[in-house]
């Protein structure tokens, strides 16, 4: 028995010798855990229920790389609870009756609390998620799941109520910064056993193109440090020139389907309706780096050229429009200096909602009072009949009057007098 041991933990070692280093120097304990102070500081909900070893179920929301995994191993370890991750994409129903079976185990012969990590929870299905729901409750199993989707809609409800939503932050890049260093100064877990020489910008370089992500900040890390042959006196000399040689290019973190992309085209239309052409253009710019499509764009600008402009500025409305034609006829890239052109131009014009407010407010009324008949001399009469009924009596034709303008009412009775275009 004492030899199956001994061969395990030798695989264990060797398993970890060729771990990735983002994995080799993931923190073990809250004091090493970077960042996250809103979630984590003294007095806060969660270092509570740490310090007194009363878990809730909840949800860890944040960007890749911020440390969900990480924390929720810390602090099922920091706990003393059972660990149990359990993957969203490969196990399903079935898995999930064996780890309430040993949860139960677990809490009768031991008394330790089952936390069940459950990562990318956003993949459960309708059916997974509900089968987590009687556990949960009952307190068989602390659920943590961590999700880089708003669990806001991709989360049940029923089972989101049950749980305390942690929002974790994209990491600083000081914070990144200290990551990595101590990664190189580390000679256990990081790179310590290999002679360095590695400028300062370098991990200010690393820390800014990983986008907040730690493991893409660390593997590249790894990777300069491996493609680096040593000079003569066997060290690795790094600086920021040769990390661009090795690492070219990053694509800026932009999904396309997912709440980036909200927030990036929310900022987008905010910064037009705020009249900041500085900040709309690098947006505009930012869309179109991370290979958003352009007519999307288009079509934003088109919609906020009558929303938010109008007639204080009706050549808007052309101008938007002319863009949306020209990406349609001429294409990228360059149509991105049509797009750019326009961009500047609404976010210059004069700012107006009255057109908007004006069919938001008809519109609530054509609910409340449903279709209200017409009045009789608006009414068109091409029989005799309708003629005789009143269809189109005393209408006032305004060509007939001084400037071809009459007063006479248009509206239903039931809404005379109402106003719904204000003029500015």
């Amino acid at each position: 028995m004492q030899q199956v041991d001994l061969f395990a933990a030798q695989a264990k070692q060797q398993q970890a010798a060729f771990a990735p280093l983002a994995d080799r120097i993931r923190p073990q304990t809250l004091a090493e855990f970077a960042g996250q102070q809103h979630i984590l500081g003294p007095g806060t909900a969660l270092q509570r229920m740490i310090e007194r070893d009363a878990l809730n179920s909840m949800i860890l929301w944040g960007p890749p790389g911020s440390g969900k995994t990480t924390l929720a191993r810390i602090i099922a370890n920091t706990t003393q609870s059972h660990f149990v991750p359990f993957s969203a994409v490969m196990s399903g129903v079935p898995e999930l009756r064996k780890v309430v079976k040993e949860a139960r185990s677990q809490l009768s012969l031991y008394g330790r609390q089952t936390v069940l990590f459950v990562d990318e929870i956003h993949r459960l299905n309708k059916t997974q998620q509900d089968a987590f729901l009687p556990h949960v409750e009952q307190g068989t199993i602390t659920l943590i799941g961590a999700t880089t989707e708003n669990p806001s809609f991709e989360v049940n409800r029923a089972l989101l109520s049950r749980c305390q939503v942690f929002v974790l932050h994209r990491l600083s890049e000081d914070a990144i910064v200290a990551i990595l260093q101590r990664a190189v100064a580390d000679t256990e877990r990081g790179l310590g056993q290999y002679a360095l020489d590695i400028h300062p910008d370098v991990f200010i370089f690393l820390a800014r193109h990983a986008d907040g992500d730690t493991r893409i900040a660390l593997n590249y890390l790894e990777l300069a440090v491996q493609n680096t042959a040593p000079d003569a006196n066997g060290v690795r000399v790094i600086t920021p020139q040769t990390l661009g040689r090795l690492l070219g290019e990053k694509a800026l973190t932009y999904d396309k389907h997912g709440e980036e992309h909200y927030n990036v085209i929310s900022a987008f239309i905010k910064s037009l309706r705020g009249s900041d052409p500085d900040a709309a253009v690098y947006y505009l710019a930012r869309m179109l780096d991370a290979g958003e499509d352009p007519l999307f764009i288009a079509r934003r600008m088109v919609i906020l050229a009558s929303e938010d402009i109008g007639n204080a500025d009706p050549q808007a409305l052309v101008v938007a429009v002319a863009a949306m034609q020209a990406v349609h006829f001429v294409g990228l890239p360059e149509a991105q200096l049509n797009l750019s052109q326009a961009v500047i131009y609404l976010a210059l014009a004069p700012k107006n909602n009255a057109e908007y407010t004006a069919i938001l407010r008809a519109q609530h009324d054509v609910k409340q009072y449903g279709a209200l008949p017409v009045p009789l001399h608006l009414r068109n009469a091409p029989t005799g009949l309708m003629k005789d009924l009143g269809y189109g009596q005393d209408y006032k034709y305004p060509h007939d009057y001084d400037g071809s303008r009459v007063e006479q009412d248009y509206l239903p009775d039931a809404l005379r007098g109402k106003r719904y275009y204000e003029q500015r």
